[in-house]
């Protein structure tokens, strides 16, 4: 993907565009993002590798840049500085199998270096996807249409603008079929992400979500950022500690606290709100990382500029050494869909839970098709 960015003095600024899941009252699934600036003076080093020996890789401590820190600070925005890390996600411990099926995809762990960048301390919000909205007019993907060539075969009456929101059923289900806790309802989007009778008031500092990846890239190039690689996002999210469970550490909550917003009770059908919300949450109600970003491990999910391809960590592994400022595979290829051309989404939701897909602990990959069918998802720039 190209990325979107714009100078400023010596730095550019990119968005860092997230996916996110997220239902108040039980009902719905938003979009959020996040945003990021990236060093100009690495540019040239991108995709380039170094080669060290192999056997150095496995779960070897992060070791972060040590240049200055910019002095031109971009208003809520941390500094990301960057370094080498070991990438890909561990095994956590009592987890149902079908909540690590986030972590298959995600090994061997690899090391990786990236280069240092600015990242917002939040995903974006409600009021500030408005503004944009407002200032250009932009329609989303969930407001327009389908079309037929979108949907090749579906009845006309099918094709509505709407978009997919989480319904938990009623009773006990088995876990292997997602479709009977989502649904499409005509008439949600950002504006109304449950229902077309549903708005965003009381809801100005909830991240913004029912925002497809094309209108991620939509509000990256309006705000002069870009998007995160997946390599990025993992190195902040880690906020510096190496072979830790969770951005935090290795204990899920440390001397009883709440560290992210994700799923308690019987997954899909009950959440009971012990972390202090049943549903999404706003942006930061929880601990930040090391780095100072929030919510990385829950409330909502969020995109990468990344391919998916279920073999990649793999072909980095064989490869050797490590690898400098990866922006993923230069192909989509998800078997489970092969005409489906997906991007990598990363971090924990509220729906996350050791029950199903336990997505809070760091290094775990998902996928969303890139063009309508996970609107759900939100994005953080």
């Amino acid at each position: 993907m190209q990325a979107l960015v714009r100078r400023h003095s010596t730095l550019k600024r990119s968005v860092r565009i997230v996916v996110a899941l997220a239902a108040v009252t039980g009902v719905a699934a938003f979009g959020v993002f996040r945003s990021s600036f990236f060093s100009r003076a690495h540019k040239a080093e991108a995709s380039q590798r170094v080669t060290e020996p192999a056997e150095a890789v496995a779960l070897a401590p992060t070791i972060p840049n040590t240049t200055a820190v910019p002095t031109s600070s971009p208003d809520g925005m941390v500094w990301i500085p960057g370094g080498e890390f070991s990438m890909g996600a561990m095994d956590p411990p009592a987890i149902e199998q079908v909540g690590m099926h986030a972590a298959a995809d995600a090994r061997p762990i690899h090391r990786v270096y990236v280069d240092g960048f600015w990242m917002d301390k939040t995903d974006v919000t409600n009021e500030e996807f408005a503004r944009f909205a407002k200032a250009t007019g932009y329609v989303t993907t969930a407001e327009r249409k389908p079309t037929a060539e979108e949907f090749p075969g579906a009845p006309p009456e099918n094709l509505v603008a709407g978009s997919v929101v989480f319904s938990p059923p009623d009773h006990p289900v088995p876990l292997n079929n997602h479709f009977q806790w989502w649904s499409y309802v005509k008439g949600a989007s950002w504006r109304h992400p449950e229902d077309p009778h549903s708005n965003l008031k009381g809801r100005e500092k909830f991240p913004v979500v029912q925002v497809a990846y094309p209108d991620a890239l939509a509000y990256a190039k309006w705000s002069g950022k870009r998007l995160p690689t997946e390599a990025e996002w993992e190195f902040a999210a880690r906020g510096g500690l190496a072979a830790k469970r969770y951005p935090w550490g290795d204990e899920f909550q440390p001397n009883g606290k709440w560290m992210a917003n994700t799923h308690q009770g019987d997954f899909p059908v009950t959440d009971t709100g012990a972390d202090g919300y049943a549903g999404i949450a706003p942006v930061a109600e929880f601990p930040p990382n090391r780095y100072g970003l929030y919510d990385m491990a829950g409330n909502v999910w969020q995109w990468t500029s990344d391919w998916y391809r279920p073999d990649y960590y793999q072909q980095l592994a064989v490869a050797g050494g490590v690898t400098r400022n990866p922006r993923g595979p230069d192909t989509a290829y998800d078997p489970a869909e092969p005409k489906e051309k997906k991007k990598v989404h990363r971090g924990g939701s509220f729906l996350c839970t050791d029950q199903y897909c336990a997505r809070y602990v760091v290094g775990t990959r998902a996928k969303a098709s890139s063009p309508r069918l996970l609107i759900i998802s939100v994005f953080a720039v």
